[in-house]
């Protein structure tokens, strides 16, 4: 299913009635949005309702821009081949956005002057002021032509990386399709298969260590500029984490480390013990365990759709619907292709009201998860999209992947709609809970590789690739052997997109999932409830603080050692129920 702009499709930028813009109003130079800005930097504010309607209009502006960059970017992503969609994409970048980074700035500084945040109606609007607090605070303008060059320096990681493909078979596919190989019972296509990804992967390692220096230069710069000895520092106070510290986060990694790598070898030995395997290689990670079934979620992306359409309706509150309107809208971009950016994403689109789900799908068990995953992100979208002010729909990180990852977990009994055997359906759902455990790990690795990489911002290519094996090494298992990939496994790290695109944007995976463990906990022991609470704290967005959000979904925001080892236990006696 292709997605298309709201333009091809006859919807009206304004989904709500505009005071402050006009209707007519399109964002093609600078020029065409300067004046309203200026207006905003000029205006007195003489009373409380002054201060109401300068917000109301700064929120009106911000929703506009962010949509019009955001179809520049869905589009670009959707076909990275097409040189005059890359062209809008980086006029943007180049020529609109530097102007935004010291306008809004100046825009920042008129807030904090005129704003009393002591009578401040709701704890939502502290929560914004602390917020343009530390923008400013961290704000230089020498910084914004280096902003400019990481973006477009970001880029190129997406166009080198969508054009790598294999052939097998006499087709040409992209390695997210050559991924389902890797899932056949057949252990030599699967190494056949694996191998040319490993050929395609490090046919382009080099430039993309190349890329990477580069990105990691630059945003030491950025931090030195700012007044900070690392980038690691200075993105942990940019990503607004006012609720835990450096410290905690380190230890979080030792945590995953202690508490899910047992769990892990013990997955890992019994898939050795039910295979008839000498060892596990790289290519049985995802192989067929003798007694199961092949099972194939879908065969269509409309499939997908439809099926994830019933299911979220059974589930409750007739969630169906919003994808029902993505998909009546074209507000869905799910094949995979080449050319198209990997990965996938849900775009929330601030005046439109419609976010935007993207992904590769080809058929497998985790297009399903993914799917799942980004439907939680766009009810999220939905459910908070009617929130005063565009900045109250922003949801930080731990609070977005709570929506993401509880939807995966609290939909998995609606599964059935998509395997009707009653085995294919319980193999499904074990699959995703180990997957679960899985993942903690590798999301530790990447956040402690990053940690290490931006305190030593000199450091190698070599040196680079030494320390990745070595925390790989802290927290593998010994049981799957890579002898004869050496290679390839010093440059895994260079599937992570977030590396390249967004640093130091996915520890919050880590710890959201601790929280849609408890979310979808508390599900299994009172379903009503359980989807109430989930609800009533995405409606928040980001009114309230995390620990509050998390408190109205019915748990608690925790990632200490005990809380992990807790609900890890609690998922390690689910995954036997479905053996």
């Amino acid at each position: 299913m292709r997605g298309f702009l709201y333009k091809d499709m006859g919807i009206k930028l304004n989904s709500k009635k505009r005071s402050f813009l006009p209707l007519t109003i399109s964002l093609e130079n600078w020029e065409d949005i300067k004046s309203f800005y200026e207006e905003l930097q000029q205006r007195q504010i003489n009373s409380a309702e002054d201060q109401h309607t300068w917000l109301a209009d700064r929120s009106e502006i911000d929703a506009f821009v962010s949509e019009d960059i955001a179809w520049r970017y869905i589009k670009f992503t959707c076909n990275t081949l097409d040189e005059d969609i890359k062209k809008r994409y980086d006029y943007f970048i180049n020529e609109i956005q530097p102007h935004l980074a010291p306008i809004s700035d100046q825009l920042n500084r008129k807030f904090i002057d005129f704003y009393n945040v002591e009578s401040a109606p709701s704890e939502a609007y502290q929560i914004l002021y602390r917020s343009i607090k530390n923008s400013i605070e961290l704000f230089r303008e020498k910084n914004i032509p280096l902003y400019t060059t990481i973006a477009n320096e970001g880029q190129k990681y997406a166009r080198i990386t969508s054009k790598m493909m294999i052939e097998h078979e006499g087709a040409e596919l992209t390695l997210q399709q050559a991924a389902a190989f890797l899932e056949n019972p057949d252990r030599e296509i699967r190494k056949q298969v694996f191998d040319k990804v490993v050929d395609a992967r490090l046919k382009d390692a080099a430039e993309i260590d190349e890329l990477y220096s580069t990105l990691v230069k630059l945003r030491q710069e950025v931090a030195e500029n700012a007044s900070f000895s690392n980038f690691r520092d200075y993105k942990f106070i940019d990503l607004d984490r006012f609720d835990y510290s450096i410290e905690d986060n380190l230890e979080f990694h030792n945590s995953i480390r202690d508490e899910i790598v047992p769990l892990i070898k013990l997955i890992q030995e019994r898939r050795l013990n039910l295979m008839d395997v000498k060892e596990l290689r790289p290519y049985d990670n995802d192989a067929p365990i003798p007694g199961e079934l092949r099972i194939t979620a879908f065969e269509q992306v409309d499939e997908l759709v439809d099926k994830t359409i019933t299911g979220f309706n059974n589930l409750g509150f007739n969630l169906g619907e919003y994808i029902g309107i993505m998909k009546s809208n074209g507000f869905l971009d799910l094949d995979s292709r080449k050319g198209k950016a990997p990965g996938g994403y849900n775009y929330p689109l601030a005046e439109t009201g419609i976010p935007f789900i993207f992904m590769n799908a080809t058929g497998r068990q985790r297009d399903l998860v993914t799917m799942m995953h980004e439907g939680g992100h766009a009810i999220h979208s939905f459910v908070s999209r009617d929130l005063e002010l565009t900045y109250f729909k922003h949801t930080p990180s731990e609070v977005a992947e709570l929506a993401s990852m509880s939807m995966e977990l609290i939909s998995m009994d609606q599964w059935k709609v998509f395997y009707k055997d009653e085995k294919e359906f319980k193999q499904a759902v074990h699959k995703h809970l180990e997957d679960i455990l899985m993942v903690l790990p590798w999301v530790a690795i990447i956040d402690k590789f990053q940690h290490w990489v931006y305190t030593h911002p000199t450091h190698s290519i070599t040196e680079r690739d030494e320390e990745w094996m070595s925390i790989l090494k802290e927290f593998g298992t010994g049981i799957v052997n890579y002898d004869g990939y050496e290679e390839y496994l010093k440059k895994s790290w260079q599937k992570q997109l977030h590396l390249f695109e967004i640093p130091f944007y996915y520890i919050e995976y880590a710890i959201a999932q601790l929280g849609a463990i408890a979310v979808w906990k508390n599900y299994k022991q009172n379903k009503e409830q359980g989807l109430n609470s989930y609800m009533e704290a995405l409606k928040l967005g980001y009114t309230k603080s995390i620990p509050e959000i998390y408190k109205t979904a019915g748990i608690n925001f925790s990632f200490s050692k005990s809380h992990l080892k807790e609900l890890a236990n609690f998922v390690k006696e689910e995954i036997k129920k479905y053996e």
